[in-house]
């Protein structure tokens, strides 16, 4: 596995993620899968079980009354293992490809965090630290919200099975819920919306910036000088999408009778923070995202777009390709030679990276729109908004999910999976193919704008 990760990682990515896929339809498609003991439909079958390795949270049926126990156990299965499957292969691919340029240790962890490259470069230690940090924060999320489900009501048995459902599918930012009603009864809810909302953008930041922060909190007070260029472009573009996230819905859904008109100042606030968060990959909801000013859409579409961090399980662009790209913007206005931020340069290599990314990112969304389109009825604000929550595998929907055609169905299907790991692959074979040529042409400046 270890020559594979590092010689063929896209390869691997591709291969691991369309197998496991496989097996949960598999696994969804008896009788005994569904509450109605009928059977599912293949494609709705496929479709939940893509939702759940890709940990996206789009659904075509009701996942609290649609499936059985058994049925909603083996897709928790499915975003546990596609979680870990994510983070793993996203890093193990990271490393390869920051080996094959020249960047050594700039993914996982920088070498001011004095973290040894050769254990971080073992397979096995990887992935154990990997399952540690994720089943801990799971856990925690799980045990906070055990005591309060119990407090409500509920018998330990179900308390336990919730509070073990959310806590899985917000560290995983799968946006999975195990009832019909999902999180709508607890809106104003703070002991149940803010553990899910800190899992799911805990989840988000990605596994290098988790163990680069475990790493710097061994230097004491001057931990922060010890973190990563990576875990501060992450952290610091993460927070400032928060906030802008967090002023400009609540401004436009303040007012709004069927969102968050009704609501007390408090519970507003909790909304329009939660509202904030589930775009970046969460794909929960505590309002009718579909009952969402079309404004509140279009910034929500923006925010899916961009995504989390790198290596997590949030999908995207992710948010240090956006930071890259600002960066270099902020440098050309100022004339600057160097992408230059927190003392360090970026390499001219990481922008075209950056740039690539972007462009597969907007084609895929362009393709996918202009299917749905041709085969559905509804309007291009619905398709733009499914489309980009399908390749950002966040899971907002403004409802039209279900009712697509099984044509549009494939589509997300196929959206869902390139999104998770198409990037992921098209960035690594970009990076991996670095080719060095004897001859170059003489060099000529295009008009650009």
């Amino acid at each position: 596995m270890d020559r594979t990760a590092r010689e063929y990682p896209a390869r691997l990515a591709m291969t691991v993620f369309g197998a496991v896929i496989a097996i949960f339809t598999l696994l969804l498609l008896p009788p005994w899968a569904t509450a109605s003991g009928t059977g599912a439909r293949f494609v709705d079958a496929l479709f939940t079980a893509v939702s759940a390795v890709c940990v996206t949270g789009l659904v075509v049926v009701d996942t609290g009354t649609y499936w059985s126990e058994y049925g909603r156990a083996v897709i928790l299965a499915g975003i546990k293992i596609g979680g870990l499957g994510v983070m793993t292969l996203a890093s193990l691919l990271g490393m390869a490809v920051s080996r094959r340029i020249g960047l050594t240790q700039k993914l996982l962890t920088a070498s001011e965090a004095k973290v040894r490259t050769s254990s971080l470069g073992e397979v096995g230690y990887l992935i154990r630290l990997i399952i540690v940090v994720s089943v801990t924060i799971e856990a925690a999320v799980a045990a906070i919200l055990l005591p309060r489900f119990l407090a409500l009501g509920e018998s330990f048995g179900s308390a336990l099975w919730h509070a073990v459902f959310y806590g899985i599918s917000a560290f995983n930012n799968a946006g999975f819920v195990p009832t019909a009603e999902g999180l709508m009864p607890y809106t104003s809810d703070w002991l149940v919306v803010v553990p899910i909302g800190l899992g799911v953008f805990v989840g988000a930041l990605g596994f290098p910036v988790m163990a680069n922060l475990l790493q710097a909190r061994r230097f004491g007070r001057r931990w922060y000088r010890h973190l990563s260029l990576h875990t501060k472009l992450t952290v610091t573009t993460s927070v400032a999408l928060f906030g802008a996230g967090f002023l400009i819905i609540g401004a436009m859904e303040w007012a709004n009778p069927r969102t968050f008109g009704d609501q007390d100042v408090a519970t507003k606030l909790l909304s329009a923070s939660f509202a904030s968060i589930m775009p970046r990959s969460g794909g929960f909801s505590t309002v009718d995202t579909g009952a969402m000013n079309p404004e509140s859409w279009l910034v929500m579409d923006a925010l899916m777009f961009v995504g989390g961090g790198s290596a997590s399980t949030a999908g995207g662009i992710k948010v240090t390709t956006l930071a890259v790209m600002l960066l270099a913007i902020l440098a050309e206005a100022r004339g600057d030679r160097d992408i230059d931020v927190f003392g360090r340069r970026i390499p001219r290599d990481t922008l075209r990276l950056s740039i690539a990314v972007v462009f597969i990112g907007a084609t895929m969304v362009l393709a996918s729109c202009i299917a749905l389109l041709s085969i559905t009825e509804f309007s291009l604000a619905e398709v733009l908004f499914e489309v980009i929550s399908a390749f950002a595998t966040v899971g907002l929907s403004t409802g039209i999910t279900a009712d697509l055609p099984d044509g549009g169905k494939y589509v997300l299907c196929a959206l869902m999976y390139l999104g998770r790991v198409g990037t992921i692959s098209v960035l690594g074979a970009i990076a991996l193919r670095d080719r060095r040529r004897v001859v170059r042409f003489p060099e000529e400046r295009p008009v650009i704008g």
